[in-house]
């Protein structure tokens, strides 16, 4: 299931780039004037975001003709949206949808390649994508995401549990067993996830009961030499590769052996690139999706 990106959520992006009307379209007096605009992708890419873009258009009086689905995959060409309204309308909303767009589009693109790399080795492998959203931009970051292919690794601080070695800090003398005893006493429900920064601290955590291992910026041999370790000793704990997983390097990890790759890296992906064509018309263009004059 997607995120719900509420309407208020929408107007508020609309008030950031629009606060008191267009004042150039108001002053040229073209604002009733009826036009049509056109979405199309300049490269290959995940789309995603296409319905929020669609929602903004129509809050500002335009009609919808068509959209493509969020987690399509699309060759350079391809329509993205199709919208036609007053031209007051399609120029208050032409950048904040573009760049809405573009924005999500680069996060599920990266986010696609890396789950597509991955699952070619292992087709069982989970592509878990961290809570290093751009502050306000967590719920379509986190739709970009689910339309190609990954889960959210933590939604926040609230609803996982996560210790770090910054949290052991404050525990350096205490038994780890004990720590692991007291979390699962609070939290019986909860599975327990410890980043660890070398084998040997994996190794101890995995004999202390952790569920989960995290192993923070190993390379793929490292995650390896872990992995064969813990099927050595019998242990059924999970490894969570994290720290540097991209693309380039995810087929490396998954043939390490980790069941899960933690990344970040899709949030911080270039945009995608998104054309935008604006034409002025007298009559709605209704024959196609993107109209007669399509080329």
């Amino acid at each position: 299931m997607m995120p719900l990106i509420p309407d208020a959520e929408i107007d508020r992006w609309l008030a950031e780039d629009v606060p008191y009307g267009d004042l150039t379209t108001h002053s040229l007096g073209i604002g009733e004037r009826p036009g049509r605009m056109r979405f199309a992708a300049r490269e290959a890419m995940v789309a995603a975001a296409s319905e929020e873009a669609a929602r903004l258009l129509v809050r500002l009086g335009c009609t919808v003709d068509w959209r493509c689905a969020s987690g399509s995959l699309v060759e350079a060409g391809a329509p993205l949206l199709a919208a036609e309204g007053p031209a007051a309308a399609l120029l208050a909303g032409w950048k904040v949808a573009q760049t809405l767009m573009e924005y999500a589009s680069g996060i599920a693109t990266v986010a696609h390649r890396i789950v597509q790399a991955a699952r070619a080795v292992d087709p069982t492998i989970v592509v878990a994508c961290t809570r290093k959203t751009f502050p306000g931009a967590k719920a379509i970051s986190l739709k970009a995401i689910l339309a190609a292919g990954a889960t959210p690794h933590r939604l926040g601080l609230s609803e996982t549990i996560l210790v770090f070695p910054e949290h052991r800090v404050f525990l350096a003398d205490e038994d780890q067993a004990a720590v692991l005893q007291r979390l699962r006493a609070a939290c019986p429900e909860r599975k327990i996830v410890a980043e660890v920064k070398s084998p040997e601290e994996a190794l101890q955590l995995a004999q202390a009961g952790v569920d989960v291992l995290q192993l923070e910026k190993f390379s793929p041999a490292g995650v390896a030499e872990v992995v064969a370790r813990l099927a050595n000793m019998g242990s059924p704990v999970k490894v969570a590769a994290a720290g540097g997983v991209k693309p380039s390097n995810a087929a490396d990890y998954a043939r390490a052996g980790a069941h899960i790759l933690v990344s970040s890296a899709p949030y911080f992906a270039p945009p995608a690139d998104v054309k935008v064509t604006m034409t002025a018309c007298r009559d709605p263009l209704r024959s196609s999706p993107f109209g007669d004059d399509a080329g």
